[in-house]
């Protein structure tokens, strides 16, 4: 045999050896998969722990529920951090703690639900100045919580205005501007110490004149079309990531070994608003652009949990009623620019008396030492535009209507049986501009008692740098 011979029947014996392999072989063999990847949702997660409290029971007391009733000569119970009985006659167990409230009221505590405490805190320098990352029109991947400065003075301020819960958001520099925090609003170490636990987190958007003021000489936009189309395109790329996650999980179940898709923080935020794990709330003055975003709202069947300042409001209050999106509004504030310039002061009783969600909120380190004063101007300037609205429909604005652009009424908002006893004792009616807080309770626990300066909390940034006297 020669070697060109020798050579062709060494190619086909090889040829049918592999044949013969490739027949014998199992073309049915499982894939062995890598383990499925899963996104945290929650890696910052709440260590708030209550505060000592001790059953107790506020009589003789005027109260408000924060649902639209009023108790006279009432009374509330509340027991391990809970509320247990509200009523005229409650029976409690006699080592109960009672106070007599005797001329006193008793309310929800403030929940605000436009604040930068923390993020823009006292003092007021620019090594403070966290709250806008204003880099790109669309920063969804910050975090407003991962700039929270819990040292911030504005914190005790509040507490001694009545406010329990807030929300800290970032600035509105952008189209978004990043995610948003609740907190409990106790004296603490840590942000995560202060994290209300189990409340969903929002993200904050704004309309009109913030983002072309800052993005018009920038690259865009420059104009409230391109804000709306930046909005546009931002939902469009997070359907699309979504898309690319739910055929990644899909293939896995169905034995494959996908590749895991890479992540994307901005569109990771995106996401879990269009499948409803976070809460837009979103800076928005004029009513023609409130009604444009909720036709994006619907769009990408997404879900807007409140509009802040929102002044034209009273235009649109029906069709916030329809849509079941709250405002967020300032009492009288108005005028500091063209888009605040067309309000009235009976803004927030009329967006109420048409069926909507009103809330009254801040944006200010001041303000927030004050809510309830302003809620009474409010209700005050629409008693004489006879908007007819009791004190006990109008607390809601402070507590109730809050909690549920949160997310959080399920547990606060309210004296109602089992939820947080997150409540105050005012010297007197909360609607007079002579009422105080006395007696803060927040899961029952007593964080602040006007009545002894010594139990007051003091920010450790401001130990040292008052005398004793000043700090009294």
């Amino acid at each position: 045999m020669n070697s060109a011979t020798f050579r062709c029947v060494f190619a086909l014996t090889l040829i049918s050896s592999l044949v013969l392999v490739g027949c014998g072989s199992d073309n049915n063999a499982e894939v062995t998969q890598k383990p499925k990847f899963e996104i945290d949702k929650d890696p910052y997660p709440s260590t708030y722990h209550p505060a000592p409290s001790v059953a107790t029971l506020i009589t003789n007391v005027t109260i408000l529920d924060g649902i639209g009733s009023k108790i006279e000569n009432g009374s509330v119970y509340f027991d391990d951090g809970k509320i247990v009985a509200i009523g005229a006659d409650i029976d409690v167990p006699k080592t109960a703690k009672i106070i007599d409230g005797q001329g006193k009221w008793v309310t929800p505590g403030i929940i605000d639900t436009h604040s930068h405490l923390g993020v823009y805190p006292s003092p007021s320098v620019q090594s403070h100045s966290d709250g806008n990352e204003m880099t790109r029109p669309v920063t969804a991947e910050v975090h407003a919580e991962h700039a929270v400065w819990p040292h911030d003075p504005g914190f005790q301020r509040a507490l001694a205005g009545g406010v329990t819960a807030m929300q800290i958001l970032p600035g509105s520099a952008n189209l978004f501007g990043g995610r948003t925090v609740t907190l409990k609003n106790v004296p603490d170490r840590t942000m995560q110490d202060m994290k209300f636990p189990n409340a969903p987190y929002g993200i904050k958007m704004a309309c009109g004149e913030n983002p072309k003021r800052v993005y018009g000489n920038k690259g865009g936009p420059m104009t409230r079309m391109g804000n709306v189309a930046g909005y546009r395109q931002a939902w469009a790329d997070a359907q699309n990531y979504q898309r690319t996650w739910d055929q990644y999980y899909a293939d896995y179940d169905a034995g494959k070994d996908p590749k895991v898709p890479k992540r994307d923080l901005k569109l990771e935020t995106l996401v879990g608003v269009l499948e409803g794990e976070i809460i837009v709330h979103m800076h928005c003055y004029r009513a023609d652009e409130m009604t444009v975003m909720m036709d994006v709202m619907r769009e990408f069947n997404y879900k807007i949990g409140s509009f802040h300042h929102a002044i034209e409001s009273y235009k649109i209050a029906d069709k916030l009623a329809e849509n079941n999106v709250c405002s967020s509004m300032w009492a009288d504030w108005w005028g500091f620019k063209m888009e605040a310039y067309d309000t009235v002061k009976e803004n927030i009783p009329m967006v109420h008396a048409a069926g909507a969600c009103a809330v009254v909120h801040s944006d200010s380190d001041l303000g927030i030492q004050r809510l309830n004063q302003e809620a009474a101007k409010a209700w005050a300037d629409g008693l004489r535009a006879g908007i007819e609205i009791s004190q006990a429909e109008a607390w809601q604005w402070l507590s109730a209507n809050p909690a549920k652009s949160l997310g959080i009424f399920e547990y606060t908002g309210s004296l109602e049986t089992g939820k947080h006893a997150d409540l105050v004792l005012w010297s007197g009616d909360p609607f007079s501009t002579y009422s105080q807080a006395e007696l803060v309770f927040i899961d029952g626990g007593l964080i602040y008692d006007r009545t002894s300066p010594d139990s007051w909390p003091v920010s450790d940034f401001e130990l040292g740098q008052v005398g004793e006297g000043d700090a009294k």
